[in-house]
Protein backbone atom coordinates (compact mmCIF):
# COMPACT_ATOMS: atom_id res chain seq x y z
CA UNK A 1 0.00 0.00 0.00
CA UNK A 2 2.86 2.45 0.72
CA UNK A 3 3.99 2.26 -2.89
CA UNK A 4 0.61 3.80 -3.81
CA UNK A 5 1.31 6.76 -1.53
CA UNK A 6 4.70 7.22 -3.21
CA UNK A 7 3.14 6.97 -6.65
CA UNK A 8 0.48 9.59 -5.91
CA UNK A 9 2.60 12.00 -3.88
CA UNK A 10 1.60 11.02 -0.35
CA UNK A 11 5.10 10.49 0.94
CA UNK A 12 8.67 10.59 -0.28
CA UNK A 13 10.82 7.48 -0.02
CA UNK A 14 11.65 6.68 3.59
CA UNK A 15 8.22 7.77 4.80
CA UNK A 16 8.91 11.52 4.96
CA UNK A 17 6.43 13.91 3.31
CA UNK A 18 7.68 15.74 0.23
CA UNK A 19 8.55 19.43 0.57
CA UNK A 20 7.34 21.15 -2.59
CA UNK A 21 8.31 24.72 -1.79
CA UNK A 22 10.17 26.48 0.97
CA UNK A 23 10.53 30.07 2.13
CA UNK A 24 12.35 32.00 4.82
CA UNK A 25 10.38 34.31 7.11
CA UNK A 26 11.76 36.18 10.14
CA UNK A 27 14.57 33.64 10.65
CA UNK A 28 12.27 30.60 10.29
CA UNK A 29 12.08 28.18 7.37
CA UNK A 30 8.66 27.18 6.06
CA UNK A 31 8.32 24.01 4.00
CA UNK A 32 5.08 23.28 2.14
CA UNK A 33 4.17 19.59 2.40
CA UNK A 34 0.64 19.17 1.04
CA UNK A 35 -0.59 15.62 0.62
CA UNK A 36 -3.35 13.95 -1.35
CA UNK A 37 -6.53 13.31 0.62
CA UNK A 38 -9.91 12.41 -0.83
CA UNK A 39 -9.00 13.41 -4.40
CA UNK A 40 -7.71 16.84 -3.32
CA UNK A 41 -4.57 18.21 -1.67
CA UNK A 42 -4.57 18.93 2.07
CA UNK A 43 -2.77 22.04 3.28
CA UNK A 44 0.21 20.98 5.44
CA UNK A 45 3.71 22.13 6.21
CA UNK A 46 6.63 22.41 8.61
CA UNK A 47 8.06 25.50 10.28
CA UNK A 48 11.62 25.06 11.51
CA UNK A 49 14.41 27.08 13.08
CA UNK A 50 17.86 26.44 14.50
CA UNK A 51 17.66 27.03 18.27
CA UNK A 52 20.73 26.57 20.49
CA UNK A 53 22.39 24.38 17.86
CA UNK A 54 19.38 22.09 17.41
CA UNK A 55 16.74 22.16 14.72
CA UNK A 56 13.26 22.71 16.16
CA UNK A 57 10.16 21.87 14.09
CA UNK A 58 6.47 22.66 14.24
CA UNK A 59 4.25 20.67 11.88
CA UNK A 60 0.87 22.01 10.86
CA UNK A 61 -2.13 20.66 8.97
CA UNK A 62 -5.19 22.72 8.17
CA UNK A 63 -8.65 21.70 7.00
CA UNK A 64 -8.23 23.55 3.70
CA UNK A 65 -8.14 21.37 0.59
CA UNK A 66 -7.25 22.35 -2.97
CA UNK A 67 -7.60 20.77 -6.40
CA UNK A 68 -4.05 21.82 -7.32
CA UNK A 69 -0.95 20.72 -5.40
CA UNK A 70 0.76 24.00 -6.34
CA UNK A 71 -2.11 26.04 -4.92
CA UNK A 72 -1.99 23.97 -1.70
CA UNK A 73 1.78 24.57 -1.46
CA UNK A 74 1.37 28.33 -1.98
CA UNK A 75 -1.28 28.52 0.73
CA UNK A 76 0.90 26.42 3.08
CA UNK A 77 3.70 28.99 2.75
CA UNK A 78 1.20 31.78 3.39
CA UNK A 79 -0.26 29.97 6.43
CA UNK A 80 3.26 29.33 7.75
CA UNK A 81 4.01 33.07 7.61
CA UNK A 82 0.77 33.80 9.45
CA UNK A 83 1.60 31.25 12.18
CA UNK A 84 5.08 32.75 12.62
CA UNK A 85 3.66 36.29 12.81
CA UNK A 86 1.13 35.21 15.45
CA UNK A 87 3.27 32.89 17.58
CA UNK A 88 6.94 33.54 16.82
CA UNK A 89 9.33 31.72 19.17
CA UNK A 90 6.39 30.31 21.20
CA UNK A 91 5.98 27.68 18.47
CA UNK A 92 8.70 25.65 20.15
CA UNK A 93 7.83 26.35 23.79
Amino acid sequence: MSWLKNLFGGEASGGAPKSLKSAEHKGFTIEAQPYKEGGQFQLAGVISKEVDGARKEHRFVRADRFTSIDEAADFAISKGRQIIDEQGERLFG
